[in-house]
């Protein structure tokens, strides 16, 4: 069997099975198993493709008839590989949370028609925008995944959604616009928009010219993950959304920003130095987002500025520019979308049971929902780096990188890192203890201690309590127990970021994509 003839489907079987549920209309059953059957054959796909690469060489593979430097390349290495199996899990253990909860509520939060068919659309970007061996590809990726979370942030139609909504949407349009510019420049400079290409002919450009396409690109790429100051609209934009966009949304829409990243500075511009300006902005990453977190009271917020705290830690590794650091971030980004995903899932479990997300207005749910608290205290300590999870791992080795290269620099953000952490565990220790800890007649002594949280946003929201689906239980305990998974099996996966780190720093090799098989 050609193993690259399984490379289009990563992209192709999403769109179809967006088709499908579309045809369906309000068949709920119908669309959901469709959903969950389309994800799950892409999930296995990616594993297999994963297996294939690890043991040997990338796969590349040319669509739509046209030759180089013209043709669209769908490339797949280990970093493709493992991004696009570790998001289709995501995606599937979300999609899972999704249908229980639309079972339960009916189309309150979720309309079936809309979302099913907007979700998938959402997962064929993503997995594109993976696998795109040129940038305009890599851009028709971004976009549509941007033009389905349009749909899937305002779902809906509530005034709050609405707002956010459009924030969201002019941010990611003149994100968009950066990028294409920048294409569009790289394309009259260097003649081509394929990687390869682009990394092989670009120290042909004077290095005035280098720097400024180096720039615009980065900036366009910070916008999507999220990097300070450019991450002013992640807070407020996806705590408004329901439950699973927002999980979703977390878990991966940030990464494919960091991935764009890490493309550009190890295979793009890697004899540009911009290094010092990276670690620069993501220690301010790193303190601003956690500070920010420190100050919420609402938990959908506190987690919200926690991922922006926490790209923090994957641009630090990328600056550091070593194989180490490399596989460090890789391992760290793999973390994130797992963990941050599934706290976000328990958070969804905490409003279903409390009818809230504020830690001022919850209480009890130690003894009211011991399982919710399970589901919440475990990825709430990975995520705040508590030893020996998977957290702690990718931080120690992050900060074995910076400590190898000696600069005052590095050990500055080593002490940021630290402090980012200890003010994550700080604040998610502090949510949980409020929330599950604190009984309803202990009020006085406690309420004064978090008075000053009174005024933060959306601190006094309260919906009504609905009914947890054993699904959306289910599906958030399958996402604790992928978090522990990766603490248990740190080593293997640990080893395949390191061989990602190696080979990120060797430039896709334009002879070998001049072979590449045709697709359909």
């Amino acid at each position: 069997m050609t193993w690259s003839l399984l490379v289009p489907m990563l992209g192709c079987l999403p769109l179809l099975g967006a088709a499908i549920p579309l045809v369906l209309g309000h068949h709920r059953r119908w669309q959901g198993g469709v959903s969950i059957g389309t994800l799950t054959l892409t999930c296995g796909i990616a594993v297999v493709l994963l297996l294939v690469v690890d043991a040997g060489n990338p796969l590349a593979v040319s669509v739509a008839g046209w030759d180089l430097p013209f043709g669209i390349v769908l490339y797949v290495d280990r970093l493709s590989a493992l991004l696009v199996a570790v998001s289709s899990v995501v995606l599937l253990a979300v999609l899972l949370f999704s249908v229980g909860q639309g079972a339960a509520d009916g189309d309150d939060d979720t309309p079936v028609s809309i979302f099913h068919p907007s979700y998938l659309i959402l997962a064929a970007g993503i997995f594109d925008a993976f696998i795109a061996g040129d940038l305009f590809n890599l851009y028709v990726g971004f976009e549509i995944l941007l033009v389905a979370s349009y749909v899937l942030i305002t779902l809906g139609s509530t005034e709050s959604r609405i707002r956010t909504g459009t924030v969201y949407i002019v941010v990611s349009l003149v994100s968009s616009i950066l990028f294409l510019s920048a294409i569009a420049m790289i394309y009259g400079a260097l003649g081509t928009v394929n990687m390869a290409h682009i990394a092989e002919r670009m120290t042909e450009l004077p290095q005035d010219v280098q720097l400024l396409l180096h720039l615009l690109l980065v900036l366009a790429f910070a916008i999507k993950a999220a990097v300070f100051p450019l991450s002013f609209w992640l807070p407020d934009s996806y705590p408004t959304a329901p439950a699973p966009v927002t999980a979703v949304f977390a878990g991966l829409l940030t990464k494919v920003g960091v991935y764009a990243l890490i493309r550009t500075e190890t295979q793009l511009f890697h004899d540009s130095d911009i290094n010092t300006l990276l670690l620069i902005v993501a220690l301010a990453t790193m303190v601003v987002g956690i500070l920010g977190a420190v100050a919420q009271a609402e938990l959908k917020r506190i987690l919200s500025f926690t991922l922006v705290s926490h790209v923090g830690y994957m641009v630090f590794g990328l600056a550091i520019a070593t194989e180490a650091a490399i596989g460090a971030t890789i391992f760290y980004m793999i973390h994130h979308i797992v963990v941050q995903t599934t706290l976000f899932l328990a958070v969804g479990l905490i409003e279903r049971r409390a009818g809230s997300t504020s830690i001022l207005k919850v209480k009890g749910l130690m003894t009211a929902a011991p399982l919710i608290a399970v589901l919440y205290f475990i990825p709430a300590l990975n995520l705040g780096g508590l030893p020996p999870f998977s957290g702690f791992l990718g931080k120690f080795a992050l900060f074995d990188a910076a400590a190898a290269q000696g600069t005052p620099l590095m050990y500055v953000l080593i002490v940021g890192g630290i402090l980012t952490s200890l003010l994550t565990l700080y604040a998610l220790m502090r949510a949980w203890n409020l929330s599950f800890w604190r009984e309803e007649e202990d009020s006085s002594e406690t309420e004064a201690r978090i008075a000053h949280l009174g005024q933060a946003p959306e601190a006094q929201q309260q919906n009504e309590r609905r009914v947890i689906p054993r699904i959306m239980t289910a599906a958030t305990v399958g996402m604790v127990a992928l978090s522990v998974g990766l603490t248990v099996f740190a080593g293997p996966l640990y080893e395949i970021c390191d061989r990602i780190g190696q080979s990120l720093l060797q430039p896709i090799s334009p002879v070998e994509l001049d072979g590449v098989e045709e697709g359909s």
